[in-house]
């Protein structure tokens, strides 16, 4: 785990014994020597690389943090750690001399039957491919798609269901998964309408690539952070805490107004 904090240079930001903010499972091996280095806008950039461990076959979840002077906690960005365990080892019951290297003939009948059956299948699959391409040219029924046609903005349907979702705080009865549902459902509607990126068929990383060239780096920053939340919540498991949730509310809400069309825009449309 690589711990990265870029402060001013007058700020002296402490490293705590990262050992200590570990989940029970998890243990720290060894930590590299603080590394510090200067930037041009007169900020330094620290870091730390850690190497962990653990033999549960289970996901954690770790958010580190650091100390100003003043005494405040700076956290860092929630990460997880996957351990993957084998199902079983099997252990040698007999020690065994170690067998010198044997000449086995070549069977090329054997090579060239598997040639053949490999072309005979490989031609089948090509000419079925075909004959169902063909099937449905001729078969299916011409169906004219057409684009559904909205009466209203997508920004204020937009806004006005995340009224609703932000007035009912469903995550407060312990409904965290269907919370963050909603939300990011709202959010990749107004997506495909206002850019013609259809969210809703995307996975978060496909979605975040198609929009990383059309808004601003701030609000792409903010944006992966609601989905990546999102994504923790609904397929880890992950408790969000109330300040996530109400900040994931605020991100949704400041994208559709920051990128939101001009009225002059609706009315051209």
């Amino acid at each position: 785990m690589n711990i990265q904090v870029t402060a001013p240079a007058v700020e002296q930001v402490q490293f705590p014994d990262f050992s200590e903010q570990l989940p029970q499972g998890v243990e720290c091996v060894s930590r590299s020597k603080m590394d510090t280095t200067a930037l041009e806008d007169g900020h330094v950039q620290l870091s730390q690389n850690l190497v962990l461990t653990s033999f549960a076959d289970t996901t954690y979840f770790i958010r580190p943090y650091v100390l100003t002077p003043s005494g405040d906690t700076v956290p860092g960005n929630l990460c997880s750690l996957t351990i993957l365990m084998p199902d079983s080892i099997e252990k040698m019951t007999d020690i065994c001399d170690i067998k010198g290297i044997e000449d086995v003939p070549i069977w090329w009948w054997d090579i060239v039957k598997w040639i053949v059956l490999a072309l005979g299948i490989l031609l089948l699959g090509v000419g079925m491919y075909f004959l169902w391409h063909w099937y449905l040219r001729t078969r299916r029924p011409q169906v004219l798609t057409t684009k559904p046609v909205y009466t209203r903005p997508a920004d204020e349907e937009a806004l006005e269901r995340l009224a609703i979702i932000g007035a009912e705080k469903i995550w407060q009865q312990g409904k965290g998964k269907q919370y963050h549902t909603e939300l990011t459902d709202v959010v990749r509607t107004y997506i495909g309408r206002r850019f013609d990126v259809h969210s809703t068929e995307k996975t978060s990383d496909e979605t975040l690539h198609a929009m990383k060239p059309l808004i601003d780096k701030e609000l792409y920053t903010r944006l992966a952070q609601m989905l990546q939340l999102a994504d923790f919540v609904k397929f880890a498991k992950y408790e969000a805490t109330p300040n996530e949730n109400e900040q994931a509310l605020d991100t949704a809400y400041d994208f559709i107004y920051k990128t939101a069309p001009k009225q002059e825009e609706e009315k051209e449309k």
